[in-house]
């Protein structure tokens, strides 16, 4: 099962296959991943625990644990914890291309690149 630590928290892909990812995904109290978008796949967030502020286009909405959101291929988008507890969301990513250097960056509040070519969960 492959893991990552990133300054916002941390991520485990639970399964992955040819067209779809399945991620948990944990953001720490207070923090937020980097403002961004995918040319190659749509991501479905489910909140199983705290809440999630979403940015997805010019909509910002907060999602409660059993609430989800859809995110399409190619939408600016951010996910953020406004709480005091640990964010977790399971993140399911399907499309034609799944690698992890599809991150375009617009804002990023720990100073990474616009595109990525490293690993990074968003």
């Amino acid at each position: 099962m492959e893991k990552g630590e990133r300054p916002w928290g941390t991520y485990t892909v639970l399964e992955e296959n040819r067209n779809y990812k399945i991620k948990r995904i944990e953001v720490n109290s207070g923090q937020r991943l980097s403002l961004q978008k995918h040319h190659h796949r749509s991501e479905h967030w489910i909140v199983v625990s705290g809440t999630a502020k979403v940015t997805c286009g010019a909509r910002e909405s907060i999602i409660n644990v059993n609430e989800s959101t859809f995110i399409p291929i190619g939408v600016n988008h951010r996910l953020e914890n406004p709480g005091v507890i640990p964010l977790i969301i399971i993140e399911v990513q399907s499309g034609e291309y799944l690698g992890e250097d599809d991150i375009v960056r617009f804002e990023d509040d720990y100073h990474r690149n616009g595109n990525s070519t490293e690993l990074q969960a968003k």
